[in-house]
């Protein structure tokens, strides 16, 4: 090659753009860009179990910012992971991925809507709410108008892939037993008392801070559960059994739930269950239905 070919070359790349240097800790400092960015409303026990686990680095998102309509709470929680409180939900709405709904029933026909408008994903536990029909479609119209996703997690149950995969079928039977200590039912006795037996949506109106899981389990298996809640003194833990029969034969499970400690009517197991839903959102594998 002579002088002249290789000046040519040299000419040729120095007006090549050049990629910007970088090195190992400025990659540690500046995460992936399809990190997703989450915010939470309502921070109450599921959302103090969720931001534990972004404190320890094992939530796999970036939790950031918090809305409760009691201001000190949020301002608690954000402190925890350098997170940011914001005074109205619109406040969030520019900067997150998905937002997670940990509020109430009463939350999700106010809230949800305008965040599935903004094109956001969500997170709903408060699954109750979604027994009523008529909200359900309405929101499902709406993400699906705006390219949004509506995830609801298992919660307190066990075995719900097991019920969705025989839902393609014919389901004929799907029974709910709730056992818990009186006083996460809000009540005193001290003996076995039967407080409801009767129809998911029902129950759900009656025990809205309780019947989560019957409105699970009743989306699920598109057919409305048949309930029984008990109080039970002689009980540690929030316990449920399921039974569902159909054309793929039978199912039972039964789920002893420890109750977190500073809210005895939530389970750590609802709490676990959108923990992994987020992380399995950046999963290039995942398992069950």
């Amino acid at each position: 090659m002579n002088k002249t070919a290789l000046q040519e070359i040299l000419e040729i790349e120095k007006n090549e753009i050049t990629w910007p240097k970088c090195n190992s800790n400025e990659l540690i400092d500046n995460p992936q860009n399809d990190t997703l960015t989450v915010g939470i409303i309502g921070c109450g026990a599921i959302a103090s179990v969720i931001t534990d686990f972004a404190l320890e680095g094992k939530l796999g998102v970036d939790l950031k910012f918090f809305y409760d309509q009691d201001m000190e709470r949020a301002y608690n929680l954000s402190s925890k992971v350098d997170g940011i409180p914001v005074t109205n939900v619109n406040d969030m709405l520019d900067h997150v991925d998905l937002v997670i709904e940990a509020a109430s029933q009463q939350a999700v026909g106010k809230i949800i809507p305008p965040i599935l408008k903004r094109g956001k994903d969500v997170i709903i536990m408060s699954v109750g709410a979604l027994i009523d029909l008529d909200l359900k479609n309405r929101l499902d119209r709406i993400a699906l108008a705006n390219k949004s996703r509506i995830y609801t997690p298992s919660g307190a149950i066990v075995g719900l892939d097991g019920i969705k995969a025989a839902s393609v079928g014919n389901i004929t039977e799907v029974n709910l037993v709730t056992r818990k200590p009186p006083e996460s039912l809000g009540i005193s006795t001290n003996k076995e008392t039967v407080l409801y037996e009767g129809k998911a949506s029902a129950a759900v109106r009656k025990f809205p801070m309780n019947m989560n899981v019957a409105a699970t389990l009743s989306i699920a298996c598109n057919r409305e559960t048949n309930v029984k809640i008990i109080a039970d003194p002689e009980v540690q833990h929030n316990c449920h059994e399921v039974h569902v029969v159909g054309d793929f034969g039978e199912l039972k499970t039964t789920t002893q739930n420890r109750s977190y400690d500073k809210n005895p009517k939530t389970s750590i197991l609802a709490a676990y269950s959108a923990i992994k839903l987020l992380k399995s959102l950046n999963e290039n594998s995942r398992i069950g239905t």
